[in-house]
């Protein structure tokens, strides 16, 4: 059998504590006991909610390989005879565990970061990597303090190229993980009004993104947004930290990697990209402008690690939206189908607007019209009412037949719509929710956007659930 690790090895990262006769090895690293796979190790970490020590015996029940537990828990399992390695800190140990896979790595390690962008750029450069080599990246979003040593600890020691999220919403967050990560290329993708409550500025924000940089191996690249306002602050923070390499990427004269020509569709994009005095032109599976300028990261990327860029650039045709991302869905009216872009995931003016932009060149059909579902943009602290009144501008330039808003936040935007565009406000994702289903025509298309933490997921949830996949049309992309 396969291990990830084998028992001796993850006791010695840790320095941990033996008990029991542990397995041979375990073939995966968990923190859930309800995903958890027999033969994994199940690490119970003490979250904020909840503790992972109330969920070892479901650990065991689930057919976890063996347990990480901390010395002062160990009374209380005192009844469990499942092997177990003691710890002083179960996260601690996570980290270790993470340090030691680190270490051991062959692969070419990219680190990502910035306001808008972080998990579709991670995920296309899986996507684009995978059809060269073998790839380990970040499960979901996982891009925080537990997030990211577990997917460290998760690494194959065999994998060619390993892609890390990372993520902040205050100073000093992502420095040691960058640190743990060590990448031979840092991405930032773009600087934008996200966690603004958190900061005085965008330039704080940018401080706080180029903490990526202290983390980037020796002889390593900085690889930064060269359309960002905040280019030459960034250039300057990668240099303050000894990068040795910094490049930029975008439609900028002096991009290393540059966006020579596009050309935007409904459904997809075409790109010409000059990289290395070379032109070369991808087409891409998944629309918009924002997705094409997080493209030329990717292409950027996948240069500064050596992969076969013909083969990288092809990929890019079967690249598709994410749930809660821009996943498009083909759904039947009694009277005929309509379109649902699920973009609940995340929101701020950033990628609402471009959200938006998406939506006014998404087709219509007979008497359809583009609807707009939009929801809170959090932690914008003091500048929300603001920044969601601004929202006015982009909605109005999209040619929106109808837009529902729920939200406390919304409620600006409410205020300050033109009358001549027909919508409708509710306080709340679930009072939102009869509205929404009533006011679907056959011909729509519907845009739900939010922040993930104002759950207007339940409302593609419900939409899904109300009319069915159009077996006529294309599958989702």
């Amino acid at each position: 059998m396969s291990y990830l690790w084998n028992s001796e090895a993850l006791v010695a990262a840790m320095d941990g504590r033996p008990i029991g006769h542990l397995p041979e090895g375990v073939t995966g690293i968990s923190i859930d006991s309800r995903t958890l796979k027999p033969g994994e190790a199940f690490f119970a970490i003490k979250g904020e909610a909840m503790d992972g020590h109330d969920f070892a015996t479901a650990a065991i029940k689930a057919g976890a390989g063996l347990l990480i537990v901390s010395e002062g828990k160990l009374p209380a399992l005192g009844r469990l005879t499942a092997p177990m390695i003691v710890v002083p800190d179960v996260l601690a140990a996570l980290e270790k565990t993470g340090v030691a896979a680190r270490a051991r790595a062959q692969a070419k390690i990219i680190a990502v970061t910035g306001s808008v962008g972080k998990t579709t750029t991670k995920e296309a450069l899986r996507h684009v990597l995978s059809s060269v080599g073998k790839v380990h990246a970040s499960d979901k979003s996982f891009n925080n303090h537990w997030g990211v040593p577990l997917t460290l600890a998760r690494m194959p020691q065999d994998c060619d190229y390993a892609i890390f999220e990372i993520g902040m919403n205050h100073p000093d967050e992502i420095r040691p993980l960058a640190k743990m990560v060590r990448p031979h290329v840092a991405i930032v993708t773009l600087i934008a009004p996200a966690h603004l409550g958190h900061f005085k500025n965008l330039d704080e924000i940018a401080r706080a993104k180029a903490e990526i940089f202290e983390g980037i191996e020796p002889g390593g690249y900085a690889l930064i947004n060269r359309d960002d306002q905040r280019w030459k602050l960034l250039e300057k923070m990668a240099r303050d930290a000894g990068v040795a390499h910094i490049v930029g990427f975008g439609e900028n004269s002096r991009a290393h990697f540059r966006l020579v020509d596009h050309e935007l569709f409904p459904d997809h994009s075409t790109i010409t990209v000059k990289i290395g005095g070379k032109e070369t032109t991808a087409e891409i599976g998944a629309p918009g402008r924002h997705i094409v300028q997080n493209t030329l990261a990717v292409l950027g990327a996948a240069r500064l690690v050596g992969a076969d860029m013909g083969k990288a650039a092809a990929a890019l045709r079967d690249l598709a939206a994410e749930s809660g991302r821009g996943k498009r869905y083909r759904l039947r009216h009694t009277d005929g189908p309509f379109t649902l872009i699920d973009e609940s995931y995340n929101a701020n003016p950033v990628s609402m607007k471009a959200a938006l932009d998406v939506l006014a060149v998404t087709p219509v059909s007979g008497e359809g019209r583009r609807v707009a579902v939009l929801g809170d943009m959090l932690e914008l602290g003091s500048h929300s009412a603001k920044l969601h009144a601004a929202l006015a501008a982009p909605v109005s330039a999209a040619g929106i037949g109808l837009v529902l808003m729920g939200g406390p936040e919304m409620k600006a935007l409410a205020d300050t719509l033109p009358d001549a565009i027909p919508s409708e406000y509710r306080a709340s994702a679930d009072e939102l929710r009869p509205l929404l289903i009533d006011s679907i025509r056959p011909g729509d298309t519907v845009m739900v956007k939010s922040s993930k933490g104002i759950g207007f997921s339940r409302l593609v949830d419900a939409l899904l659930k109300r009319f069915p996949a159009d077996a006529g049309a294309a599958k989702p992309s």
